[in-house]
């Protein structure tokens, strides 16, 4: 006797709930996966910041050449020996306009603290390519290694003498014909020019009345009259007479500073510093390892810089217990100090100067300055 009817039809199994939410899960996955590929090839309109590279301004680097040099070398002065380590701290971003990072990069820099994710534009800006960006950084470099020799040699006492002259000329230039690159202006309706904002104060107190320079060339002076034009600024009109100008010093001594491949001017302060250790007696940091960064101009003023807290991290890795940072960066600082480093704010070249002395002493270091929130 038959236990069911061969003709019927078994019935299907009943799909159960958990068995739907499986196939659920696996469609979601699958869906998650894909768009997660597609993103994977498509531009994000963002770059990295992480910490760069840690250079000794008191030891070597390679040159040009892959040769192993002296970061920095005088000739004309006696020099003294060093100890320790006086840190430039670098920044490196990762990303380009031809190739920017993927958003799984991207997630990740976004939860690592010593990283910063930033649009873009604000690296490189529209119509800005990878080549000049380097370059504009190149040229950032020598001007702060120039600005920290002038800082560095006026502290110790020597005539370092400045002169501004012009690094191009614009296609519509008041100046064109008149001036050529390289010529140093010397004066400015009868006032000695030594810096680019004493130039263009001096234009605009005429009002676009044509200004008297005294312009040096091939080792001639000479006089000259240029009409300048007129432009628009947020803050009204400005005028202009067509030229990018380049500062330069007559230094006493020869002091040559070789770095390759890094840009900007973010490491004046810290080949100030090692410039000064190079020409006095004794250890300027009491033979340990500290760590900064900050522009520099000729007069000894730190100013700020981009990068702070990668920075902070590069330094921490390198083994440095001292940072010197911009007073300037300090709201970027608190709260985001890695490890035990200890963050000295510094606003001059004496600022730092006095900071050095007090570490190498050992005596009132928890006295020195720190960041503060703002």
């Amino acid at each position: 006797m038959s236990l069911f009817d061969d003709a019927s039809t078994p019935a299907a199994p009943r799909t159960t709930p958990r068995s739907r939410r499986f196939s659920a899960g696996v469609w979601a996955l699958v869906i998650a996966l894909v768009a997660l590929l597609v993103l994977s090839f498509l531009p994000t309109g963002y770059v990295i910041q992480r910490q760069g590279p840690v250079v000794n301004t008191l030891g070597s680097a390679e040159n040009a050449d892959g040769k192993d040099v002296p970061l920095i070398s005088v000739n004309g002065a006696k020099t003294y020996p060093t100890a320790g380590a006086l840190d430039l701290t670098t920044v490196q971003v990762v990303g380009n306009r031809e190739r920017t990072p993927s958003w799984f990069e991207l997630a990740q820099a976004w939860f690592d603290p010593a990283e910063a994710v930033l649009p873009i534009d604000n690296v490189f800006p529209q119509g800005t390519t990878t080549e000049q960006r380097n370059e504009e950084n190149a040229a950032l470099m020598v001007d702060s290694q120039k600005e920290a020799t002038a800082a560095a040699l006026t502290e110790l006492g020597y005539e370092v003498r400045a002169h501004v002259g012009v690094g191009a000329l614009s296609e519509d230039s008041a100046a064109k014909g008149i001036l050529d690159v390289g010529d140093e202006i010397v004066s400015a309706s009868g006032s000695p020019i030594t810096d680019t904002e004493k130039l263009r104060s001096l234009i605009n107190e005429r009002k676009g009345q044509p200004v008297e320079l005294v312009v040096r060339r091939n080792g001639t002076e000479r006089t000259v009259s240029i009409t300048p034009t007129r432009t628009e600024s947020t803050d009204g009109p400005v005028w202009i007479i067509g030229i990018t100008t380049q500062r330069d010093f007559d230094f006493p001594i020869d002091v040559k500073i070789q770095l390759d491949r890094i840009g900007g001017p973010s490491a004046g302060q810290m080949f100030a510093l090692g410039i000064i250790d190079t020409l006095t007696p004794g250890e300027l940091n009491g033979g340990k390892q500290i760590a900064g960064t900050g522009t520099i101009d000729s007069a000894g003023a730190i100013g700020p810089i981009g990068g702070i807290r990668q920075k902070l991290y590069g330094a921490r890795d390198a083994g440095a217990k001292y940072f010197l940072a911009p007073t300037d960066n300090c709201d970027e600082v608190v709260g985001h100090i890695p490890g035990d480093l200890r963050v000295i704010p510094v606003s001059t070249l004496d600022d730092s100067l006095t900071a050095l002395t007090v570490i190498r002493s050992g005596k009132g270091v928890d006295k020195l300055p720190a960041c503060a929130a703002g």
